[in-house]
């Protein structure tokens, strides 16, 4: 008897799996603990090392992640089809190494071709780093999202394998909820692991070395003899490939692997210069010969009349040039917070003037903004030194590294450090005038009076519209009085050879006389025009190189990309047809991921505030994420909910109460308070949408096409994550509530059995 597709009777929600026997079911556990131990350990590699290699990617890592997510999702819903796709992998990844290398290498090598990140001569966002060959009509330029597409699709296309392999052990498993906790766990021992090869600074070549052990023992059992004979070729393939990238023992050229860029350290007798993921960082210079910028906050205080900076906190310390500056006008205590240990020890080691062997000197490895809050030290001076991270924090987000610096909140806090009639300074070639205009209204808001803006070249007026790329600018605001009143009727002057302005007063209407007139610099204060400047950064929309609140025309191109290469791929690899019945997504389990990925990405960037931007925050909050998960698997197994809108409910409600409390009421909570509330703002509506995913996939007739509806809506969530430039990140949850009841909504509804 054939039974009318339409009309057949879902199983009862405790039906057993029948294909699977206790030694089947074991095994598909472990299976599956492996296979996600892979998919996650893999994913963090891949979004390391490509976002490192290929161009201007590194702004972009986002776009790796969702490559990630929707070649396990699709894998997942292929894990009925008789064709094999676990061999490709390595082959796949293979050709993603050797096209990365041979993308930067003709970036590296031929100057007329520009990758365009945005038009970034007049752009909606700033991109440091991006703006150094100018545009001409000789140039090949080339679109930023041509050669995103190339790789979101190779990719995907490399974890479309290990996917169809979990959703394989999803169908052999009995038990449900321990096949997906047992999933949970793989990941959680992923990031573990991941985490733990990033506190050792290892290179890609442990990454990918691991990974392709992985991947080997994973596909033997799937392959003939022959195709496992050729799948030992790909994976030395790829291990070479990654040995490429591993740190050289060149005397000139040197590559380090921190916990969060590619570092690229090269000296010779007239340098040595920092490149970070293949964009020129930070030089270490003798400050008695070079860089008088780094004096210049000493040098305006001194003259003015006052006293030598004694208290001195440097946040972005970097490789020493701030703190060798503090140390030659005589700072008795200087603190310098840099949040990459390699930059630091590169510093420590190879600058000429060796800063930081000095007594007076202590180092602190950690996120400026962390620093700021846990510190009860007041200062001086408090200087913000070329604060310019060239990464995201994580994929999850478009929040970079030093986003939390710039924030109407983060220069409270710089000003309650500050000692009664200390200074506040900070630097860096801002790029484009709006920015300029905002940081001076900004903290001239917060601190009160007229921040003093200086621009070398001089500037005698500052619009927003100007572009700043070829101008360093200086913001200085605090207790300025004495160095505005110098500037009223005197330039001041600076001379490039910077041992040369220790013996003289830099103010006066005319250089200093003597034979090298030539070598001063002239400064005076600049006239910023802020009209039209209201938009400034809170630490809910903490974007300062965002214009305005939209969503810049490149993220627009790059989500339909994203959007249209996701709907070809799953229209190439997904369609299938099962027991005589068309294959369809799972509307509530796709929308359940969608709020989900919202969920972890305003997870991320509340602890990122609160307890700062590091690797190590990152880590924990997401190894707590997966904690929570395996507590809501728990409730599940024992409390056997049965009506979901309960949970529902309570999810809704929670985000609602999030939504309505501001991020900044956590920062002003005493430690463990603010710890406690954080978790429980976080975490309790993880711990809701985990019973609610739970049940809903204990009663999964189709496991492998379940998850991987869920996953793909992991890559709606993602894209939907463009609209924190709009709305914020608190906010972001309002859009989680809205999947959230759209899961709740098209649940599949259940059918009568008819004879």
């Amino acid at each position: 008897m054939v039974e009318n597709p339409a009309r057949v009777e879902a199983p009862a929600p405790n039906a057993p799996v029948p294909p699977a026997t206790a030694s089947q079911s074991r095994k598909s556990y472990f299976d599956l603990f492996v296979i996600s131990f892979t998919i996650l350990f893999f994913e963090l590699a891949c979004i390391r090392w490509f976002g490192s290699t290929v161009i201007f990617l590194t702004f972009f890592t986002n776009l790796v992640l969702m490559a990630c997510f929707l070649g396990m999702s699709v894998g997942c819903l292929t894990a009925e089809h008789k064709r094999n796709y676990s061999g490709a992998i390595l082959p796949l990844t293979l050709i993603g190494m050797v096209l990365g290398y041979v993308t930067l290498s003709l970036y590296s090598s031929y100057s007329k071709v520009t990758v365009d990140v945005g038009g970034q001569a007049s752009p909606q966002q700033i991109f440091f780093g991006t703006e150094y060959r100018a545009s001409d009509p000789s140039q090949i330029v080339i679109p930023l999202e041509v050669i995103a597409g190339v790789f979101f699709v190779l990719i995907a296309l490399m974890f479309l394998g290990l996917g169809q392999l979990m959703g394989r052990a999803f169908n052999a498993s009995a038990n449900r909820v321990a096949a997906y906790s047992a999933d949970i766990l793989g990941s959680l021992a992923g990031i573990i692991a991941f985490g733990l090869v990033s506190y050792l600074q290892t290179p890609p070549l442990v990454w990918f070395g691991l990974t392709t052990g992985l991947c080997l023992y994973l596909t033997q059992a799937a392959l003939s003899q022959s195709r496992r004979n050729i799948q030992w070729l790909y994976a030395i393939g790829v291990v070479v490939m990654a040995s490429l990238s591993s740190p050289t023992i060149a005397s000139q050229s040197q590559t380090f692997w921190s916990p969060y860029y590619k570092i690229l350290y090269s000296q010779n007798r007239q340098s040595r210069v920092i490149d970070t993921n293949n964009i020129g960082h930070q030089a270490m210079v003798p400050i008695a010969q070079n860089g008088p910028a780094y004096m210049l906050p000493h040098l305006l205080n001194r003259d003015a009349g006052q006293k030598p900076f004694q208290d001195v906190l440097i946040i972005g310390a970097g490789s020493g040039n701030d703190v060798q500056a503090a140390r030659a006008f005589g700072a008795r205590h200087i603190d310098g917070v840099e949040i990459d240990p390699v930059i630091y020890r590169l510093g420590q080691t190879h600058h000429p003037d060796r800063p930081y062997d000095d007594r007076r000197v202590r180092i602190h490895l950690d996120d400026g903004r962390s620093f700021l809050k846990k510190s009860d030290r007041q200062y001086d001076l408090i200087i913000y030194a070329l604060v310019d991270s060239l990464v995201l924090h994580s994929g999850y987000s478009s929040l970079r590294l030093e986003s939390f610096l710039f924030t109407r909140e983060a220069f409270q806090d710089v000003k309650a450090r500050l000692k009664p009639g200390g200074m506040f300074a900070m630097y860096n070639y801002y790029r484009q005038g709006w920015v300029v205009a905002r940081l001076q209204k900004m903290a001239g808001e917060v601190f009160g009076g007229q921040p003093v803006v200086l621009s070398l070249p001089y500037q005698k007026s500052i619009a927003p519209s100007d572009s700043q790329k070829n101008h360093i600018t200086f913001i200085l605001t605090g207790n300025t009085a004495p160095i505005a009143n110098a500037l009223e009727k005197n330039y001041f002057w600076i001379n490039q050879i910077p041992r040369t302005n220790l013996a003289l007063n830099g103010y006066g209407t005319q250089p200093p006389p003597g034979r090298d007139a030539k070598s001063w610099l002239q400064l005076g204060p600049a006239t910023v025009e802020t009209a039209g400047v209201d938009l400034l950064p809170s630490d809910n929309w903490p974007f300062l190189y965002l214009r305005d609140r939209t969503i810049p025309f490149i993220n627009i191109r790059g989500m339909l990309l994203v959007a249209l290469l996701s709907l070809a791929i799953l229209f190439v690899f997904a369609p299938v047809r099962t027991a005589g019945a068309k294959w369809q997504l799972n509307w509530q389990m796709f929308f359940l991921g969608a709020g989900f990925m919202l969920l972890e990405t305003k997870g991320v960037v509340h602890m990122a505030l609160l307890f700062g931007s590091t690797w190590v925050v990152n880590s924990i909050v997401f190894a707590s994420v997966l904690v929570m998960i395996l507590l809501s698997n728990l409730y599940v197994t024992v409390a056997k909910p049965r009506s979901l809108w309960p949970y529902y409910a309570l999810l809704i409600v929670s985000l609602f109460v999030s939504t309505m409390i501001p991020m900044s009421v956590f920062l002003s909570l005493p430690g463990t308070i603010k710890i406690l509330a954080s978790c429980l703002i976080t975490f309790v509506p993880i711990f809701f949408a985990g019973i609610i995913f739970a049940a809903v996939f204990r009663d999964s007739r189709q496991p492998g096409i379940d998850f991987g509806s869920n996953v793909a809506g992991v890559i709606l969530g993602g894209l939907f994550e463009n609209f924190s430039l709009v709305v914020g990140f608190n906010s972001l949850l309002l859009i989680a509530i809205a999947f959230y009841v759209l899961s709740a909504l098209l649940r599949p509804r259940l059918r009568p059995a008819v004879a």
